[in-house]
Parts: structure tokens; sequence; C-alpha cells
């Protein structure tokens, strides 16, 4: 158990949030992709390859979790939250650090190995803290 401003909280680890991005993905993912089809008549994963995908999902990602209280779909349904370290509320500077420039940024121009490094640090460090939490100043944590 780790201790965040004098309240213990057990960090989700790199399972449950995998989960999570993957339900995330798919809940995101599959309704456009159908709609796509009934609008085109083709079932492509084209669309997906563009920077509009990625801006709009990155959108998703960052104002969601002001909106509900550090869950996305995913989240909520793995009952895992965003929180940030010092137990104040999510702010979009915290939420933009961790997606945009901890997941995103810092991923392309590392050609992925942060992704790889934060991975292992979910899984290996206690504090189950990735790149994109140090950066942002936030943390997962299992619902209790």
């Amino acid at each position: 158990m780790q201790t965040y401003e004098n309240t213990e909280i057990e960090p989700a680890g790199f399972g449950i949030r995998l989960i999570a991005n993957l339900i995330d993905f798919l809940i995101i993912y599959t309704p456009i992709a159908i709609g796509i089809y009934f609008v085109t008549g083709e079932f492509t994963f084209d669309w997906s390859d563009t920077w509009t995908w990625d801006i709009l999902y990155r959108i998703y990602l960052v104002i969601t979790p002001l909106l509900w209280s550090g869950y996305v779909i995913g989240k909520r349904l793995c009952k895992i939250k965003i929180k940030r370290v010092d137990g104040e509320k999510l702010t979009i500077l915290n939420m933009f650090l961790r997606e945009v420039v901890g997941m995103y940024i810092l991923v392309a121009i590392t050609f992925g190995i942060a992704a790889i490094v934060s991975g292992l640090m979910v899984i290996f460090r206690e504090d189950k803290r990735g790149i994109h939490d140090l950066i942002a100043g936030t943390y997962v944590a299992k619902n209790n």
C-alpha cells in the first residue's frame, strides 16, 4: 500500500490498467468503425491512422477524467481511477501532461521506447507510476 496525502491507497497494476485501456479503445473505436461501414459500405481501419483520430482520442482521454472525477469508461468499468498525488482535483494541465506529453509526444519522439519503459515502471515500481504519471503528478488507484 502507498500513502499519498495521509491517505492509504492501493495502486492499480499493469494488468488492470491494460485491460481498462483496451476496453476504452474498443468502446470508442467500434461504434466509429460501424458508423463508417454504414456510411461507406466498406469495413476499413484506414481512418484510425489519421491525425483526426489521434486528436479526438487524446481529447477524450484529457477531458473525460476532468468531467468524470478521474474516470474514463474503461477505468470506470475496471474500478480504477486517475488521481493526483497531492490529493487535489485533476486539472486540464495534469491531464494534458499525462496524456499528450507523457503518453503521446514522449512516446513518439522516443519511437515507443518511453511506452516500454513506462510499462516496466508500472510493473516493477511499488507505487505503480509510469513516466506519464510522474510527469503529470498522478497515479492510478483501485477503488476500495
